[in-house]
Formats: structure tokens, sequence, C-alpha cells
């Protein structure tokens, strides 16, 4: 694990559920509660992992029909959206 630099303060409020669920974990590891958090925040997914997973779910969807006429395929993206023209 690579060390970092701990130069950003934050204040978090916690509700009692969150906050018992948190520093359960901590005992349980043997970690301090803001260790737990950091840890939590590491496996939130960065910016390009969220791309790549998109577009592996859209490439692996199965094909589906399009209108040949692109007035009427914006017509029915604009139908699917919500929108009017």
């Amino acid at each position: 694990m690579r060390m970092h630099t701990l130069d950003r303060r934050v204040h978090l409020l916690l509700d009692e559920g969150r906050y018992r669920k948190v520093s359960g974990e901590a005992r349980r590891r043997r970690v301090s509660v803001a260790t737990v958090i950091r840890d939590a925040i590491d496996r939130l997914p960065a910016d390009e992992d969220r791309r790549v997973d998109a577009v592996a779910r859209i490439l692996a969807a199965d094909p589906m029909p399009l209108p040949a006429d692109p007035v009427a395929l914006r017509r029915e993206l604009d139908e699917t959206r919500g929108r009017t023209r």
C-alpha cells in the first residue's frame, strides 16, 4: 500500500447506526475509524474505471433494431427521454 501525506481535514457527522457500523469494523480490524473511512473512499471507482465499465456494458448489450431513417431515430430517442419536438 502506498503511503500518502494526509493534508486535508474533513469534519464528518454520522448518525448512531452508521457510527456503530464503522466503529465496529474498526474494532474488528484493529484500526482507527478514520482508516476504515479512508479505505472505503479508496474503493470508490475512479472516473476512468466507470468509463471502462460503461463501454464494456454497451459492447455486451444485445443488438436492437434501429429505424433506418435518422429523423425517425431522433423522434424515437426524444420519446424515450420524454421530450417532444
